[in-house]
């Protein structure tokens, strides 16, 4: 007799692309003597240019400035700033010698990079001036004191910054090569601190190997080559800027492109235009505003071929309207998390348009995932909703001097658990459907935020839309949805909602309570805050006691 087995939720990623074993500093000079003659970076705020030799010139000079200052392999280098030319030439000056560079999220204030400075250990921090409503110098000078490993800060554009650089072309080449012989490609390089929604961020470890890999693969699932030109509107602090972005690009000899310091749609649509650039990235927000902005058909987007939508979940019709309207038909959806450098899974440019609009894509090269049972540990059949972990090259070396939190991530076989859920199908696409946090339960039927959204993007009136649970006394939870409404729109009903539902969702699935907003709170890298939202509804529909109850 013939018995079906059912294929287990995992899959492994082949390569006929080895691993890189180079350090950053190396690969970097790689690309230099094949690329130097070509732009690698263009700063389109200030009009500034560099080609690859100029570029490595400069990245050599401020590694040199910082040996001379006495940083030395393993010191922590912290950079605050926007996302300006300066943060490469610091991001790829401290891996030539072997400084671990701690990104800071340009959106902290004085109690988070308190905390940061504190827990990294920095001893030397590069700092922008100002952002925005942000005086950097002043919140600096208000945490000096207490922070006691911070030996020195440099102000970019400052007379400080022009030392560092005028130190720099005083020492010779030789202690620069010195320095870079004794690095290995499993030295920590990098501290992220992941946006964790309740208590203080944990410093996610990653090294050359990590991040000059991930980096390299995401280019190698877009196609890069030489003639790649990329527009980067997301932030350099965050690995979607400077791995996927920067790195994606050093390691093709491809152009980075900076658009603004900070995400600007009108900046991003001009820069795509006028540098020709042939990939545009951005999280699903971006890419709703610049889809949004007014002229937006003025734009000679024709250069663009490809691109990554990442971050947070991609809705279907964002994605599609993308493809239709600013002609990235090689356009890319990626999943990952800080912990794995970030990547994960990717869709493919051949990939149909249905597997790149409603998946998060296939493994990545010389990863592993799979899709377990949360309370079990067992790999769940394909089909099943479970949690997603990922193992291989790219799981980060651990938390910062934090050894029980890195346990709590990485299990002893050194699967990274990433807390979100997932769906793994009979091809191995992966689809998320939710956070196990974000998971509502309304009367014991467990209800996936992210299914909900999908489907009232298709509402004409909703431009944007979040699911959240909210506390009940009956159901346990009810699902409410913030909506943000297109241009025009006077309002919109809970009734509408309902109706527009109907026959349609279970109705389990249909949100009890409409919430109508201008925006979402998020983070700088786009992720939405549900916890936060969570707390305002409480305060909003007045569930302060539906929010004591207890349960299991």
């Amino acid at each position: 007799m013939t018995r079906a087995v059912a294929l287990p939720s995992y899959s492994c990623g082949p390569s006929a692309a080895p691993l890189l074993g180079d350090t950053i500093g190396a690969n970097l000079d790689r690309t230099v003597a094949a690329h130097g003659h070509r732009e690698a970076l263009v700063d389109c705020a200030t009009g500034r240019r560099w080609t690859y030799d100029a570029f490595a010139d400069t990245v050599d000079t401020v590694a040199r400035g910082l040996l001379d200052l006495g940083i030395d392999k393993g010191d922590r280098v912290g950079i605050w700033a926007p996302n300006v030319p300066e943060w490469t030439f610091v991001q790829y000056g401290t891996a030539k010698i072997g400084a671990i560079l701690v990104n800071i999220n340009p959106a902290y204030r004085t109690h988070e990079l308190g905390y940061v400075l504190r827990q990294a250990g920095i001893r030397l921090l590069v700092s922008a001036e100002s952002f925005k409503t942000s005086d950097y110098r002043t919140m600096v000078g208000e945490v000096h004191a207490d922070c006691p490993d911070l030996e020195g800060v440099i102000f970019l554009g400052s007379e400080q910054w022009k030392e560092l650089l005028s130190r720099g072309d005083s020492v010779p080449m030789h202690r620069l090569h010195d320095a870079e012989a004794a690095l290995s490609p499993d030295d920590p390089i990098n501290i992220q601190y992941t946006s964790g929604t309740t208590g203080f961020p944990k410093g996610a470890t990653l090294s050359h190997h990590n991040i000059l890999n991930n980096g390299y693969f995401v280019g190698e699932m877009c196609g890069y080559t030489a003639e790649d030109r990329i527009c980067i509107p997301v932030p350099f602090y965050h690995c979607f800027g400077m791995v996927m972005g920067n790195l994606g690009a050093t390691s093709h000899g491809s152009c980075m492109v900076i658009p603004a310091p900070g995400f600007d749609p009108g900046a991003t649509l001009r820069a795509v235009a006028d540098e020709r650039c042939t990939s545009l990235y951005g999280v699903p927000t971006m890419f709703i505003a610049e889809l949004a902005e007014p002229g937006f058909a003025s734009h000679d987007l024709s250069s663009l071929r490809t691109g990554i939508m990442a971050g947070s979940p991609c809705p279907v019709e964002v994605m599609k309207r993308v493809v239709a309207d600013m002609g990235m038909t090689e356009v890319t959806i990626c999943y990952g998390m800080t912990e794995t450098s970030p990547v994960s899974t990717q869709t493919g440019a051949d990939d149909d348009l249905d597997r790149r609009v409603a998946t998060v894509g296939q493994v990545h090269p010389h990863v592993e995932v799979k899709v377990v049972d949360a309370e079990t540990g067992l790999t769940v059949p394909r089909g099943t909703p479970g949690e997603l972990c990922t193992r291989g090259y790219s799981v980060m070396l651990g938390y910062w001097e934090e050894p029980d939190r890195t346990a709590e991530a990485i299990d002893a076989a050194r699967w990274m658990h990433t807390g979100d859920l997932a769906v793994m199908d009979e091809a191995g696409y992966l689809n998320v459907v939710g956070r196990i946090k974000d998971l509502v339960i309304r009367g014991g039927e467990n209800v996936y935020p992210r299914e909900v959204e999908e489907f009232l993007y298709g509402h004409p009136d909703i431009a944007d839309v979040q699911v959240i649970g909210v506390p009940d006394e009956r159901y346990g939870e009810e699902l409410m949805a913030w909506v943000r409404l297109h241009d025009g729109v006077a309002g919109l009903t809970v009734e509408q909602v309902r109706e527009f539902c109907s026959g349609k969702l279970a109705h389990f699935k249909v949100p009890r309570y409409v919430h109508v907003v201008t925006e979402f709170p998020m983070t700088v890298t786009g992720k939405i805050r549900k916890a936060q939202m969570r707390d305002e509804a409480v305060r909003i529909l007045g569930l302060q006691d539906a929010a004591t109850v207890r349960s299991a």
